[in-house]
Order: C-alpha cells, then sequence, then structure tokens
C-alpha cells in the first residue's frame, strides 16, 4: 500500500505544483480556479500569500516520497475551510481521502466547510468518505469553465 504523507510546502515544490494546477482537465474538474492557471506571477504571489498568514495549514501531498499535490485548510469569513489539489496521475487511488484524513488530525477547528463542482463525482466521494455531508448548493461563477455552475457545500462537525 502506498504512503501518503503531509509536509510543509517548500519552494522547490512550487515548480510541479504550478505544472498539476494548470493541467487542463484539473482545472476543468476543480472549476473554481484562478481566472488564468497559466499566469505563473499571480500562482507566486497567491503560494507565497497563503504560506505566510496564519490561521492557513498548507501542506504538500506526498505518495511514497514523491510529491502528488497539496492541501490546506484556511480562515474563510467565520468559517474554516479545507481545499486540496491532487496531480491527476494519482488520481483514484486513495491519495486524496488519505491527505483529507491526515489534514483532519491536524486541523482541530470544527465544523470545517468544503465546496465542490457539484459534477466532481471524485471530489465529493472524498469527501464524504472523510465524513462531511452536503449541507446546500449554489450557483457561482467558475473560472475553469468560465461560466456559472452548482456548488455543492459541506460540512464537518457542528450542528446544522
Amino acid at each position: 500500500m502506498a504512503v501518503v504523507a503531509l509536509r510543509p510546502v517548500q519552494d522547490a515544490d512550487l515548480d510541479a505544483l504550478f505544472e498539476q494546477m494548470r493541467d487542463p482537465e484539473g482545472v476543468r474538474m476543480a472549476a473554481f480556479t484562478p481566472e488564468d492557471p497559466d499566469d505563473r506571477n499571480a500562482f507566486d504571489a497567491h503560494m507565497a500569500r497563503v504560506r505566510s498568514l496564519p490561521g492557513i495549514t498548507m501542506r504538500a501531498v506526498t505518495c511514497d516520497g514523491h510529491l502528488a499535490g497539496s492541501i490546506a485548510s484556511f480562515p474563510d469569513g467565520n468559517q474554516t475551510e479545507v481545499t486540496y489539489w491532487i496531480d491527476r496521475a494519482a488520481w483514484g487511488k486513495g491519495i486524496a481521502t488519505r491527505a483529507l484524513a491526515l489534514l483532519l488530525e491536524l486541523v482541530p477547528a470544527r465544523p470545517l466547510y468544503a465546496r465542490a463542482a457539484s459534477d466532481n463525482a471524485g471530489s465529493l466521494r472524498v469527501l464524504e468518505k472523510c465524513g462531511f455531508t452536503a449541507v446546500g448548493t449554489e450557483k457561482s461563477f467558475a473560472a475553469g469553465r468560465n461560466e456559472d455552475i452548482e456548488e455543492t457545500i459541506l460540512r464537518l462537525g457542528g450542528s446544522a
């Protein structure tokens, strides 16, 4: 069985993470992406900001020692959300589910929230396997698809 682990994001990870996050199929599935996934300057500025802000837990996801993606929790208004990006080559192998379970051990805040395009069955499955339940939907503009789409909002812990 593959060993999935989390570690702090290192500067040496940034080139690979940038490539992962601009993969056209990944952008389409994630849907809620930067307006221009090919803008390296915007990516670098975003990563510098999120890696330095208090309240954000950001980790590299590794599988058998190789970088497989990134995962984070971050404050959004009065709630905390989780997000992750797994390299398309690693999809369907349980890596995202294991990475999210590990992040949930690091982040004590509850409730936690997550959002996913309602047609992103893989991401919804990952969240549900880790105990998140759908609490609503909303239409939002998805830059990765250049249109408004339905987004499912999920919660872990807390009351309805």
